[in-house]
């Protein structure tokens, strides 16, 4: 098997170091489309499947931010707009996989922090996990030091999709939000340690790195480029990125190959750039479940 080099692209919008720090960005001028919102990873609405209506045929919202779409969804800055669920890079036909994205994905099911614009008397409780998207929207949340993105990759057909590279493109970097932490954990743990590609959204060219996982004391061996699935073999890709330095904007990019074709799909947060700022030196509090109430830690 060969390994492929993982490369990075920083993407820098004219004037955007110069912007001011809010809750709600103006649209992100990287995205070509220029109609699709952009707001912090944790403000999207519950997600439903992309319809002509934007509803979901059961009116349920999926589990925990999950969205389902056709890989070709966000087409990379650069690529010729197409049909509805057209591939970039493979001459407009439709693409041979598709992606089902998870951003509200906590660390053994509840170590995560938010960063909220809000005083902690304002806060309600922490969410479930599954219920976290909700949660976040309705306080104008932002993931605080580390996002977990997990994407199911699943080919169309029994041929096999080949997913050639993952890339890491930055579109944004600020100072860290000066907003209070909020912890989601709860005492809980678990002994599963998910393998996963882990980002230094810090890095002046960040890097999606497999690293190895952990199960009870079982390894699991790192995702490695290339790697091959199909519609009986998905494959589940977690990508943790973290900072401590940067309110950063980003996504990733996807590269593909089958039967000749290639292209490359673009993973975001339903259109908008995945959004993760540092909480270093920031007010940091727990929930006191007993006295019902946020306490600040130390």
């Amino acid at each position: 098997m060969v390994v492929l080099a993982v490369t990075a692209v920083e993407v820098r919008p004219p004037g955007d170091d110069k912007r001011k720090d809010t809750a709600t960005s103006p649209r992100a001028t990287a995205h070509p489309r220029s109609a699709a919102p952009v707001g912090p990873t944790a403000r999207g609405h519950l997600d439903r499947a992309e319809t002509d209506d934007h509803k979901h045929r059961s009116g349920a919202p999926r589990r925990d931010g999950e969205r389902d779409h056709d890989a070709s969804a966000s087409p990379s800055p650069g690529a010729s707009p197409g049909r509805p669920g057209d591939a970039p890079g493979n001459g407009g036909s439709r693409a041979p996989l598709t992606l089902s994205t998870r951003s509200h994905v906590w660390e053994n099911g509840c170590d995560h922090r938010y960063l909220i614009d809000r005083p902690p008397t304002d806060v309600a409780p922490p969410p479930t996990e599954q219920d976290a998207p909700a949660w976040a929207s309705a306080h104008g949340a932002v993931h605080g030091g580390t996002t977990h993105v997990e994407v199911t990759a699943q080919g169309r057909a029994s041929s096999a999709v080949v997913l050639q590279a993952l890339h890491v493109r930055v579109v944004g970097r600020r100072d860290p939000l000066r907003w209070s932490s909020f912890a989601m954990d709860n005492g809980c743990g678990g002994s599963l340690t998910p393998r996963a590609f882990s980002v230094d959204l810090d890095a002046s060219r960040p890097l999606a790195r497999p690293t190895d996982g952990n199960d009870s004391g079982t390894p699991l061996p790192a995702v490695r480029f290339p790697y091959r699935v199909s519609a009986t073999d998905p494959e589940v890709l977690r990508i943790n990125a973290r900072t401590t330095g940067c309110d950063c904007r980003w996504y990733l990019e996807l590269d593909w190959s089958s039967g000749g074709r290639e292209g490359t799909v673009r993973i975001d947060d339903r259109g908008a750039p995945f959004r993760t700022s540092g909480t270093k030196g920031r007010p940091g509090y727990g929930y006191d479940y007993d006295e019902g109430a946020w306490r600040k830690n130390g």
